[in-house]
């Protein structure tokens, strides 16, 4: 990973900061993207303390603005003629219905819609790289979405949180899966895959707004919850491992692939989500 460009998402705290900390650890220059300035400017100095790695740069975007995400692919495109890797790990989960400045659901718009959008702005820099790799951070919680209703891709009939961020998560995958099926076609050497990190103790939940019953739930998954650095693991691996050079289009759960939801490879619907996907981002 020496000298590479790794762009990760979120990666002031919990699995994107640990993400962040390992692979500067293997020599790989880091790009930190975070919404959060002071949050993101204490991490960068934890991250070259615990490294020793000096190549850290910082971006400030808010990935539920799509303006801003332009405005952060430019300045990329302008100052990284290669990127190596591109992880998208920044992901949020809310307890109440929120809609973002572009007057979309806040789930969808930065967890799925994120990634779609500055995947896209970035693909042809991506794809000149040889060998690159795109690591989408998806979550099992995709399994509790048993169909797709696209008129309520917004929470406009009704929000459940759960359900929202299954979906988002769901869209993670279809996102995956499609990229890779026209990369392929393309002959393009470039990866795509997704993964699950784990129940993963991060700032979810710890929120004073996030509801009792949310906080209580965590709790009690307490025993089984993985440390950040665990649940980072399978990205690392994504993102630098000799042992996935060339395999794409594949979900992972602890450095393994695994069969995703049987909804996620209905290559028609994934196909109908890039498409609505490509709508609301203006593509």
């Amino acid at each position: 990973m020496k000298e590479k460009v790794v762009i990760i998402t979120g990666a002031n705290s919990g699995i994107g900061k640990a993400a962040a900390i390992e692979l500067a650890k293997q020599g790989a220059h880091i790009v930190m993207v975070c919404r959060n300035k002071e949050k993101a400017e204490a991490a960068k100095t934890d991250i070259i303390a615990q490294s020793g790695n000096q190549h850290i740069d910082l971006y400030i975007c808010d990935l539920a603005s799509q303006k801003q995400i332009r405005q952060l692919a430019a300045e990329l495109r302008k100052n990284y003629p290669q990127i190596h890797v591109l992880l998208n790990n920044a992901g949020l989960i809310m307890a109440d219905k929120q809609v973002t400045q572009d007057g979309l659901e806040m789930t969808f718009a930065t967890n799925h819609l994120s990634y779609f959008l500055l995947t896209n702005l970035l693909l042809d820099v991506i794809t000149a790289t040889p060998q690159a790799r795109i690591v989408n951070v998806s979550s099992g919680a995709h399994q509790m979405v048993r169909s797709i209703d696209f008129d309520n891709l917004q929470a406009e009939k009704s929000y459940s949180m759960w359900q929202v961020y299954g979906l988002s998560k769901l869209g993670n995958i279809f996102f995956t899966y499609e990229l890779a099926r026209r990369l392929a076609q393309q002959g393009c050497d470039t990866t795509v895959n997704c993964l699950h990190p784990g129940v993963v103790s991060t700032n979810f939940a710890q929120k004073e707004t996030d509801a009792w019953w949310v906080k209580l739930g965590f709790k009690l998954l307490k025993p089984l919850i993985r440390t950040p650095e665990q649940g980072a693991e399978t990205s690392i691996y994504l993102a630098s491992s000799p042992d996935v050079a060339g395999i794409s289009g594949k979900y992972f759960d602890s450095k393994k692939a695994v069969k995703s939801s049987p909804l996620s490879y209905n290559p028609d619907i994934a196909a109908q989500f890039w498409e609505v996907s490509r709508q609301l981002t203006g593509g």
